[in-house]
């Protein structure tokens, strides 16, 4: 999968769920997503733990949107899988260097305010309007014959 893969992997399922309200299986959303039924798992299970999505069991259990995809902002999904738009590396706390102590200080308030616009811009869009402008045709949009 790609960089940054569990966003990648819950926006696009989150995208599909939000285009019908029907059940789907871990193994397949993994077999859409070209991934492991274990990674899907541990990604939508981020994902109701933050109400986004409810979980059944059973022979007809599944995954589903627990609310409406117009009240699903990318953020809340970001938010829930406590996802990082830079990582940051506090290898510098053994350090007795000044210098180096404020520059980390000065980068780390540089990047927090980056995550913070982020995270402000993602709260902008809705899982809805996502798959609203997007229907791929592929066998996850398309209904169950």
């Amino acid at each position: 999968m790609k960089r940054n893969s569990r966003l990648a992997l819950a926006l696009h399922t989150l995208g599909h769920m939000a285009a019908d309200d029907r059940m789907r299986t871990s193994s397949d959303i993994a077999a859409h997503a070209g991934t492991n039924p274990v990674v899907v798992r541990r990604v939508l299970g981020k994902l109701r733990e933050a109400g986004l999505v409810v979980s059944e069991k059973g022979p007809s259990g599944g995954w589903r949107l627990a609310r409406d995809p117009r009240r699903i902002t990318l953020a809340d999904v970001y938010l829930a899988l406590d996802e990082r738009l830079i990582a940051t590396d506090a290898s510098n706390e053994g350090s007795a260097c000044a210098v180096e102590h404020a520059l980390h200080r000065r980068v780390a308030n540089l990047i927090a305010g980056i995550e913070q616009s982020f995270v402000e811009r993602l709260a902008a869009t809705t899982i809805a309007e996502v798959q609203e402008a997007e229907d791929c045709g592929c066998s996850a949009c398309l209904p169950e014959t």
